[in-house]
């Protein structure tokens, strides 16, 4: 039995969390085939914005920025004054700066999305587990230059002990209770077009 698979479930927490976002850079997005470059732009920056939104500790990381170009400029734009670290390892977990940064944070819950899901992703979520994070890989708001790799990768991280999340999904437990004064803030921020209607609806009852 793989000693990393947790026993009990552990909510997620604003008290616990920290966000590490690697590699959503310019260049790499053009080889995303697994999944719409739309809707993971849609997804990446939903979560970046709920994330700030909930006051969660974000990281964001680049690796060689020659090569692979830029971050994509809306999530630039949805972290404004969040410093990114440029760095050339392929595993961001073997940057000494990547993982002081999560550590100075306190949090020991770990979210984490890359491009490309097999490798940006998979390889910092398996060495962070290692070195006693439990680690959440935000899969929808990753991607993979083809479906296979994505699948494969996936695997490898459940077996070695990640747990895969949604976008949406992890961001609202960490919200916990739909009368929080945030929650408006990340609904609009996950994007999803039913729960504005939703939200609507009950501004418009409660106004009656």
């Amino acid at each position: 039995m793989n000693s990393h698979i947790a026993t009990h479930y552990e909510r997620l927490t604003r008290d616990n969390a920290v966000l590490l976002i690697v590699d959503h850079q310019v260049g790499l997005y053009t080889g995303v085939r697994d999944i719409d470059t739309m809707q993971l732009t849609h997804n990446i920056v939903g979560l970046a914005k709920a994330a700030v939104a909930l006051k969660i500790p974000i990281i964001l990381t680049t690796t060689t920025e020659n090569m692979w170009g830029p971050i994509i400029p809306e999530l630039q734009e949805a972290l404004p004054g969040v410093a990114h670290i440029e760095r050339t390892t392929v595993n961001a977990w073997d940057d000494p700066r990547v993982v002081a940064a999560v550590k100075a944070t306190g949090h020991k819950k770990l979210i984490i999305t890359g491009i490309t899901t097999d490798v940006c992703l998979a390889f910092p979520a398996m060495a962070a587990l290692d070195d006693g994070y439990s680690t959440y890989a935000v899969v929808d708001a990753s991607g993979s230059f083809t479906k296979e790799q994505a699948d494969l990768g996936v695997m490898r991280m459940m077996q070695a002990g990640v747990i895969p999340v949604g976008y949406s999904n992890v961001a609202v437990e960490i919200l916990a209770d739909n009368a929080a004064p945030e929650a408006n803030a990340v609904y609009s921020a996950l994007g999803m077009s039913f729960a504005g209607l939703l939200f609507n609806l009950n501004q418009y009852f409660s106004n009656k």
